[in-house]
């Protein structure tokens, strides 16, 4: 399969570990934690990180996923596009900045492109203009930056309500507010509101995706995730595609 395809399957998974699941996952107190052994290099704290993974879960079923799910039915397609595409560009200052920062002008360039375009032509970027014309988001943020600074990406950790993230990515999350729009909105309702929409969209865009886990569901995205900073940090070039790799199972996520 195209690398770029893999990329795409992989950006559907959530980068939280907020995300929902059939099966009900055990209690932080549930014994069944005690029988899992931390075997994966960049998770030393997989115990803990599943006992924060199941409260997320618990938050996730009663609250979050059925207000995601609400969004989905009563705003049509359309308009759920268009709230999709006002929150990315505002993601492209962060872009912009994370560009220059890692020495890469040409793609700072295509940013700044990209917002101007889609900020006017694009309606203050309810419609997506940039990218048909070939200008494609970079997708970069300050944690990227702090690993191509030579900062390690260090261990896998599972916050309450955020999720899971390496530590670096962690660190960053201040600075990347920051350089959002979002965090400059004078009004504090206002503020709140539109950064809660911003986080039911990204609920409800995850929705459909949900489909393709398979296995355990704290495995899946912590591989899920772990492969894609991997393959952001590089700039999307590989070591190798596992879809190329004939022992590679899907399930193993």
């Amino acid at each position: 399969m195209n690398k770029l395809l893999w990329a795409t399957l992989l950006s559907l998974i959530w980068l939280s570990g907020c995300a929902s699941a059939p099966p009900a996952l055990p209690q932080a107190d549930d014994a069944a934690w005690e029988d899992v052994d931390p075997v994966h290099p960049q998770d030393p704290y997989e115990r803990w990180n599943r006992r924060v993974f199941a409260f997320n879960e618990q938050f996730d079923t009663y609250l979050f996923k059925p207000t995601a799910e609400f969004y989905r039915w009563a705003l049509p397609d359309f308009a759920q596009r268009g709230v999709k595409n006002f929150f990315s560009n505002l993601r492209e200052p962060a872009h912009l900045t994370n560009n220059l920062l890692q020495g890469k002008p040409g793609a700072a360039g295509r940013d700044t492109g990209r917002f101007l375009i889609n900020s006017t032509l694009g309606i203050a970027g309810l419609l997506d203009v940039a990218t048909p014309l070939g200008l494609e988001t970079s997708l970069e943020d300050f944690g990227q930056t702090l690993n191509v600074w030579g900062v390690p990406q260090g261990p896998y950790i599972v916050w309450p309500f955020i999720g899971g993230q390496t530590l670096t990515h962690s660190l960053a999350l201040p600075v990347e507010y920051w350089l959002n729009p979002i965090s400059h909105i004078d009004d504090a309702t206002q503020r709140y509101a539109t950064g809660g929409l911003y986080l039911v969209q990204l609920r409800a865009d995850f929705i459909e995706a949900e489909s393709l886990i398979r296995g355990d569901l704290y495995s899946f995205i912590r591989d899920a995730y772990l492969q894609r900073r991997y393959f952001l940090i590089r700039d999307g070039v590989l070591d190798q595609d596992p879809f190329l790799d004939q022992d590679f199972n899907f399930d193993d996520f």
